[in-house]
């Protein structure tokens, strides 16, 4: 059986933190939280993940000048990054894909659909089947 897949949360908010891991671990998924930039750093140097959802808006850091150093890091341009924002303004989602994510979930997410959203963006099992 493959293992759970390790998914990178880096999110500000404790709240929104929560309700992301909540959702995710229910689904089987591994989840390692970060709260910022430096902490988002040392969890996908310490071992790579299998998906990174971030937030945009962190403190000292704009998300994609985030995004540019983990693809900088080894690994880092394998792994998908998917911008989970709010859409404030008109063009951010496209601005957040030319930056370097790979994909954009919108905020206030929809707990019922917040995981299979997230899904879309994981690697495929080669196997076929989906760990959990």
């Amino acid at each position: 059986m493959r293992h759970p897949e390790r998914i990178l949360l880096v999110e500000d908010n404790d709240q929104n933190r929560e309700l992301f891991e909540f959702l995710l671990e229910e689904a089987g998924y591994e989840i390692v939280s970060a709260p910022d930039a430096v902490s988002a750093r040392e969890a996908f140097n310490a071992e790579l993940p299998d998906l990174v959802l971030m937030d945009m808006s962190l403190p000292g850091i704009h998300g994609l000048d985030l995004v540019r150093e983990i693809r900088g890091l080894p690994g880092g341009s394998d792994v998908p990054v998917i911008a989970v924002t709010a859409l404030a303004m008109r063009g951010d989602k496209e601005k957040f894909l030319a930056g370097g994510c790979d994909g954009y979930i919108a905020k206030p997410i929809e707990p019922a659909a917040f995981v299979s959203e997230v899904e879309r963006f994981l690697p495929p099992d080669p196997s076929g089947a989906r760990a959990v």
